[in-house]
């Protein structure tokens, strides 16, 4: 047998080395597990150095491997075969630089090294959650989710089988109402009870365009993309707010408070007041008296008070107050 070659079975590899010299490096030959082929190396200089790594690839490069491994490594010339054995590592592994697992040890002789690979998931490029290649709750559970939104994407795009029209300030658009109901309780209200939208499968929303409709559905049917998110995050606040859809009203406060500016801030504020977003009135306040940005937007003052809710004007010069204070 090849003193390079790796022994496999299930998720364990195994690689026998017969000698190696002091100052030497040696590489396994490539060895499969999951969709990537494999390399061990082991250098030996005042210590011992193992590494683990995919062989270069299309695949590799295009679906690089997070593993979840244990490696061991057994003196064969000792009868106790007690291994040294390495912490259980979860890493992103590209090349041979990804991961190296120095020993203060020496061996003479016949060495075993084993890795045992607890799990193997595929990285994705778009930041979204990797997935196990492996059958497990949750790598089913992931499989599954992302099979069922690609469909709901599918219902959307294509018009699968709708049954229910939304008209808009300046289109339609169709939609089902199973999906709406299930995402929205007023719209399951809508077609519970004895109304005009269960009749008519005619929904009139008279406040939205049909370019924000069809993000507000995308994000309903769970395909929405960042751009259209962030291009229509307060028409979507306004329809989270309206329709009851709690987690999107929550994406929308956290979206609005990335990118507060002496632009935006007043507008911002009156949105935080009007949806008692708490966090956004708390980012927006802080920006205009605590940073003091409240003198950039002098000139949109009048403008703002003329239509700011009186007990926000309140809040807004008791801040004022606490600022003199604290100056």
């Amino acid at each position: 047998m090849s003193d390079a070659k790796v022994e496999t079975t299930a998720r364990v590899a195994q690689w026998r080395i017969e000698n190696l010299g002091s100052w030497s490096y040696r590489r396994s030959d490539p060895f499969k597990m999951g969709l990537w082929n494999w390399h061990l190396s082991v250098e030996k200089s005042r210590h011992l150095i193992v590494r683990l790594f995919p062989e270069p690839s299309r695949s590799s490069k295009e679906q690089p491997p997070i593993a979840t491994f244990v490696l061991r490594i057994y003196n064969a010339a000792l009868n106790n075969r007690r291994p040294w054995t390495s912490p259980v590592h979860d890493k992103l592994l590209r090349s041979s630089e990804d991961f190296m697992w120095p020993l203060e040890t020496t061996f003479h002789g016949r060495f075993i090294i084993d890795v045992e690979f607890l799990d193997l998931k595929v990285a994705t490029m778009n930041g979204g959650e990797a997935c196990s290649i492996w059958p497990n709750e949750g790598a089913m559970q992931c499989q599954a989710t992302k099979g069922a939104l690609k469909c709901l994407a599918r219902m959307l795009d294509d018009g699968l089988h709708t049954d229910v029209t939304i008209n808009t300030v300046n289109g339609s658009v169709r939609a089902h109402r199973a999906v709406l109901a299930a995402r929205s309780p007023v719209f399951e209200s809508m077609f519970l009870h004895d109304l005009k939208e269960k009749e008519s499968s005619i929904i009139n929303i008279e406040d939205i365009s049909v370019e924000a409709c069809m993000a507000l559905l995308s994000y309903i049917y769970g395909g929405i993309k960042h751009e259209n998110f962030w291009n229509h995050r307060i028409a979507l606040l306004r329809a989270a707010d309206k329709y009851d859809i709690r987690d999107l009203k929550e994406s929308c406060e956290e979206s609005l408070l990335e990118d507060i500016d002496s632009n935006n801030v007043l507008e911002r504020l009156q949105e935080a007041w009007l949806y008692q977003l708490s966090r956004l009135k708390k980012g927006c306040l802080m920006y205009l008296f605590d940073f003091g940005k409240i003198y950039d937007v002098r000139e949109d003052l009048n403008a703002f008070f003329q239509h700011a809710n009186r007990e926000l004007m309140i809040e807004m010069f008791q801040e004022v107050l606490n600022a003199w204070k604290v100056g």
